[in-house]
């Protein structure tokens, strides 16, 4: 896909919850096609300590309001300086970059999205596009506590939504892969996105269920075009550059020892 360098508006700046900023931006002309997975490379101006761009996850996708989301974690100098922009500032955007999730051909296909923490911003944009299909997600998300489980409304409006926190404030207590949904129902495929030891286990269900699964990986990133190769990961093809050939993985590709 056609790669673009885009100054886009602030339209709204939310903080979700401390350390968390939902960033909506705009564009004077209609934003170009985005992939549910692909990501985008913030400018990051005015922190005298960042000299990257900073790889966000697409998390969203307004057709109608013509905006793109990214749900911002406040990590670093670089990202707490994206935190602080407000409606009306200007943001440097490269996107879209990256390949994303497969979409299912078959509205019938019983998909399972599992998120975990700030994991879980890119599967809300494919569960969009999901059930623009016609096809019914159904999302797994967990987090430590309740307060790590952002934007459930918008993922129930999108499909069946089941929860787990480790200290059991809401859903089941435990892990994603200890929820009773995975025993209780069968999914044709499994998309995830979140801290690789909860992706790996996933992949490990996936693989010893027989589910095809595909998994976003969050290496560290410079300069999201494959040059730099700081993002390379080991595969059964060789070596590749995750912004280029990933984000998103079918684990078989992948020498994850699982």
């Amino acid at each position: 896909m056609k790669k673009y360098i885009l100054d886009l508006k602030v339209t709204a700046s939310e903080h979700l919850r401390e350390g968390y900023v939902l960033l909506k931006l705009t564009d004077d002309i209609p934003l170009p096609q985005m992939l549910p997975g692909q990501f985008a490379e913030l400018k990051v101006d005015g922190s005298e300590t960042t000299f990257l761009r900073r790889p966000i996850s697409i998390n969203y996708v307004d057709e109608r309001q013509n905006e793109v989301w990214f749900l911002i974690h406040e990590v670093g100098a670089g990202t707490r300086k994206l935190g602080e922009l407000v409606p009306g500032c200007r943001l440097n955007v490269v996107m879209p970059l990256g390949k994303g999730f497969t979409l299912p051909e078959n509205p019938g296909t019983k998909v399972l999205l599992v998120g975990g923490g700030v994991g879980t911003a890119p599967l809300l944009y494919l569960g969009k596009k999901m059930a623009e299909t016609g096809c019914h997600p159904t999302f797994l998300l967990g987090g430590r506590s309740a307060g790590d489980l952002l934007q459930l409304e918008m993922f129930q409006e999108l499909g069946d939504v089941y929860v787990t926190t480790e200290d059991g404030s809401a859903g089941e207590r435990g892990f994603v892969t200890q929820h009773s949904i995975l025993s209780r129902a069968h999914f044709d495929r499994i998309a995830t996105c979140g801290p690789k030891p909860m992706m790996m286990a996933v992949a490990r269900y996936a693989r010893e269920a027989g589910i095809p699964c595909e998994v976003s990986l969050e290496n560290s990133m410079a300069c999201g075009l494959g040059a730099c190769l700081c993002c390379v990961e080991n595969t059964k093809e060789g070596h590749v550059c995750v912004c280029k050939e990933g984000p998103v993985f079918n684990i078989d590709q992948l020498l994850w020892q699982i």
